[in-house]
């Protein structure tokens, strides 16, 4: 199983609370965590695209960079880590994505990949003026379709003439080539969502609500398998989870009561109302989940393993033997001492991730 972490392009994470570590995000921090992945041997590295904070009183998400030039920074001080910046579809013309996505590639040959992002949260886009409309919830997928088609059309024969909906190539050129495969992933989890990565993709990363149960990503990897089976390619399921991990389960539990206690409710609630907009999204879609995270009051709105070293270990094992997991992304309260931990307390203590400390050896 592979293993990635959700770097924090975003101001203090993943966590929404008062109580939490507090960061603004930087190249330095950014860079420092995925030399820490690097050197712990973890297979990937992902960015968000993030254009609209939550605000609240921690002004949460309301600090952002952006992922592509973040992640060329990356690359250039990387040697063997794989690195997937983010794109809103909305924003980038397809041609002009598929051109960084190469340019990225000649820095870091065979290593990066692009994360698409429909869109499911209005504000970002209406600010600037680039919302087409309430109805675009409806055809977001399609339209993302139509933007990756142009995209592997050009990577592969350096030319496109694509007629389409939303999009039209008029003998567009993109040369050099890539010099190693471009991997597409997305973050749909309704069924459209779900038909767009097995058109499109490589992997999908899937998400679910709790604490300490592994096998509750586990129906939402079926649903998968199920609209992927007809693909001709494996498409894998990258599985997002928070770890909030100590030298004992109580003290792990009592930095989670401590983050849950500061919850920022306010920046939960904005982020709601934002999720609630798509009034036909169903409740297996990426913002029905983030909806839920006001109700439960939950700083923490991941899926999170919280407890000792012994226990994360055998909770990420568990991941690892569902079938259909290639991998799992990581979040930290704290990501420069959580990946420390990780990587000294943690992964030496997995099964899964056996052939890694082997291979240091």
């Amino acid at each position: 199983m592979d293993v990635g972490v959700f770097i924090p392009i975003g101001n203090n994470g993943w966590i929404a609370s008062s109580t939490s570590p507090q960061y603004k995000p930087s190249f330095d921090l950014n860079r420092t965590i995925v030399e820490k992945a690097e050197c712990y041997g973890l297979d990937f590295a992902l960015s968000m695209i993030k254009l609209h904070g939550y605000g609240g009183l921690t002004e949460y998400w309301d600090y952002n960079l952006e992922s592509f030039t973040l992640m060329a920074g990356l690359a250039a001080v990387t040697q063997r880590i794989k690195l997937f910046a983010s794109v809103a579809v909305l924003t980038l013309p397809p041609a002009m994505v598929a051109r960084m996505a190469v340019t990225i590639d000649s820095i870091a040959p065979g290593r990066f990949g692009v994360n698409i992002v429909s869109g499911w949260q209005k504000a970002e886009y209406e600010q600037m003026g680039l919302w087409p409309g309430d109805e675009y919830f409806g055809y977001r997928y399609d339209y993302s379709s139509e933007f990756v088609a142009v995209m592997r059309e050009l990577w592969e024969k350096g030319a496109s003439n694509f007629k389409g909906r939303h999009f039209t190539m008029n003998d567009c050129r993109l040369l050099p080539h890539p010099r190693g495969p471009i991997s597409v992933v997305s973050a749909g989890q309704s069924d459209r969502g779900m038909a767009f990565v097995s058109d499109y993709c490589d992997y999908n990363f899937v998400a679910a609500m709790g604490d300490n149960n592994p096998k509750a990503i586990a129906p939402t990897i079926e649903r998968l398998k199920k609209a992927t089976a007809g693909a001709d390619r494996k498409i894998g399921a990258l599985v997002l989870l928070a770890v909030i991990a100590d030298e004992t389960d109580e003290a792990a539990e009592a930095k989670l009561k401590l983050y849950n206690e500061g919850a920022d409710l306010e920046a939960l609630s904005w982020m709601a109302a934002q999720s609630g907009m798509d009034v036909k999204a169903t409740r297996e879609s990426t913002a029905a989940l983030l909806g839920q995270a006001r109700q439960t009051a939950r700083a923490s709105y991941l899926q999170t393993f919280c407890g000792c070293y012994a226990k994360v270990a055998g909770y990420l094992d568990e991941i690892a033997e569902i079938d259909g997991v290639a991998g799992i992304m990581l979040t930290f309260d704290d990501f420069v001492n959580g990946m420390e931990q990780f990587g000294r307390s943690i992964q030496p203590l997995m099964k899964s991730r056996a052939h890694v400390l082997q291979a240091a050896a």
